[in-house]
């Protein structure tokens, strides 16, 4: 195996994990996983309520940002990547969700057959052990630990209670039958730790013969005519080549995946030629079809002096690691993301378009700005942008950082929709259970209440929710946008697959390393040649007046 494999992955992320795992756990394979990043041992990863740190640190993220952004004032916002062991599992914000169905009968009907939601639930059944979850609709038996906060703060409580008042459903499970509605949101922490698929997944399947894991850092993939046969990679600042005795899989992300099919030949041939790439197959969707989730930080003074603001200095951080190092209890064994809702912005939306994660104290997502009060927020942002960016080569030097566009908010519909969340957020902050708490607006602020006040707001302060995907979009092989077939299989090659959330045809609901880790679930069959999981028959719920009420 030192130089060789049956199968290649590049990446030991939430899918190159997954992969490494299922590949190998007949034995009959040999799997070698390249990865560029180092270890995720140490406490800023391992511990849930220092994720901010991670995402900002050269040792664990690419450091990507976007090229400046049209319709955010010329702005350009970072776009972290997980660069470390476990990949962006290990270092976001641990939160589950599996999307709506509705998302994945929706990827069929773009060409991703067998990819409906009664396609995908079988696998997702099979990768959960779901503590607290509803019976029936979750698993019970595999790697991935999925848990709920303890709930602990007040505020949690006032949030949910809020929303039944103002006239929403509750849902005890937002993975399960109904996800529609307030209620507890979910965590991959288990026993205190994250959850990371390098945890889950990687390590267990380490401890077999049959796999290995190589510190490199990809080039590109090496063809013989059309079919891959391996990559190059540099190791130790010297070129290596690993041969594929079957398969290359790239597992590297939404923005190194079509990187690496651009470096090595597959992409806009145009694009290509501009950067004196030889084409090996002209597949003009890849690095297309970028979508992401923005979300803007609805903060608002409390009232009372129950939030985390008192835990912000030192001393308390240090009282908090130091319980978390010795017992994993305690403020530093959740993401503190502990309560959630999905709602819909309007009658005639069909399922859900609004997320919303609460957090009882107002600071940016990545740990810096907080206000200088007890506070609490809501992030909360439209689900279904119709907006797209794409990622496209700077250079044919693999060690220059792609170039990066989202073109976010490009539409008019983006800024309405954004809109509506603001004022369904001002609507549930005046309800009963709000009352005791609740004081002044804090952000967007009672100053901006027309819309071209929160359309200014929106252009300075919105931010992406990290979720970057389909930029290897999955369809039709007769879809001359589509870059990998319902297989995973890349269009126009032999002996390549992409599987990872750049292959999503349209990003689904909610946080993405769920989709992601159910995604390399399914793959993993397909590339084994293994029947697919039978479909299951289960019927998700839907509000029966969606088409006349908007709750």
């Amino acid at each position: 195996m030192e130089n060789s494999a049956d199968y290649l992955i590049v990446g030991s992320g939430s899918a190159g994990s997954v992969l490494a795992s299922r590949l190998s756990e007949d034995g009959k394979n040999t799997v070698l996983v390249l990865e560029h990043g180092g270890s995720d041992i140490g406490p800023f990863i391992q511990m849930p309520a220092a994720l901010s740190y991670p995402m900002n640190m050269k040792r664990y993220d690419w450091g990507y940002e976007t090229l400046p952004e049209p319709a955010l004032n010329g702005r350009r916002l970072v776009c972290p990547r997980g660069k470390v062991i476990g990949g962006s599992s290990s270092i976001n914000g641990m939160v589950y969700v599996r999307g709506n169905a509705g998302d994945f009968d929706h990827w069929e009907s773009l060409g991703a057959k067998r990819w409906s939601y009664a396609d995908v639930l079988p696998y997702y059944l099979k990768m959960e052990t779901s503590h607290g979850g509803q019976a029936g609709w979750r698993g019970t038996g595999g790697p991935l630990h999925v848990t709920r906060g303890p709930r602990q703060n007040p505020l949690y409580h006032a949030f949910v209670q809020a929303g039944i008042e103002a006239g929403y459903p509750a849902t005890e499970d937002y993975n399960g039958e109904q996800q529609e509605g307030f209620g507890p949101m979910e965590q991959t922490v288990y026993r205190g730790r994250r959850w990371s698929t390098a945890n889950a997944y990687l390590r267990p399947a380490l401890k077999r013969s049959n796999v290995r894991l190589q510190k490199a850092f990809v080039q590109r993939v090496i063809f013989d005519g059309t079919r891959a046969v391996g990559v190059e990679a540099k190791v130790h600042g010297k070129l290596v080549q690993f041969r594929a005795n079957v398969e290359v899989i790239l597992s590297a992300s939404s923005i190194n995946s079509p990187k690496l099919l651009m470096l090595s030949g597959v992409g806009d041939a145009a694009h290509l030629g501009q950067l004196g790439i030889d084409v090996v197959a002209n597949r003009a969707g890849v690095g297309r079809n970028l979508q992401d989730h923005l979300e803007i930080y609805f903060q608002v003074e409390c009232k009372q002096p129950i939030t985390l603001y008192s835990k912000l200095n030192l001393f308390s951080k240090g009282q908090i690691g130091l319980r978390w190092l010795l017992f994993k209890s305690g403020l530093g064994a959740t993401n503190h993301f502990e309560s959630a809702a999905f709602i819909r912005s309007a009658a005639g939306v069909s399922y859900p378009d609004i997320q919303y994660h609460f957090l009882p104290v107002a600071i940016r997502y990545d740990g810096q700005s907080a206000a200088p009060a007890h506070g609490f927020q809501m992030h909360v942002g439209p689900m279904r942008s119709d907006s797209r960016g794409s990622v496209t080569l700077r250079s044919a030097d693999p060690d220059e950082a792609p170039d990066i566009l989202f073109n976010y908010m490009s539409t008019d519909k983006d800024f309405q929709d954004f809109r509506q969340c603001i004022h369904l957020t001002r609507e549930l902050l005046q309800q009963d259970a709000f009352k005791p708490f609740a004081g002044r607006e804090i952000a967007p602020g009672n100053d901006r209440q027309s819309d071209a006040a929160l359309d200014d707001f929106l252009r300075e302060h919105v931010e992406s929710a990290y979720h970057p995907c389909g930029t290897c979009r999955m369809g039709d092989e007769a879809d001359k946008e589509a870059v990998v077939d319902p297989q995973c299989r890349v269009i126009g090659v032999q002996n390549l697959r992409v599987v990872d959330c750049s292959v999503f045809p349209r990003i689904t609901n909610g946080n993405l390393n769920a989709p992601t880790i159910v995604t390399a679930e399914k793959a993993a069959d397909c590339i084994l040649g293994k029947p697919a999981l039978e479909p299951s028959a289960q019927v998700p719920w839907q509000n029966p007046a969606w088409e006349t009420s908007q709750r």
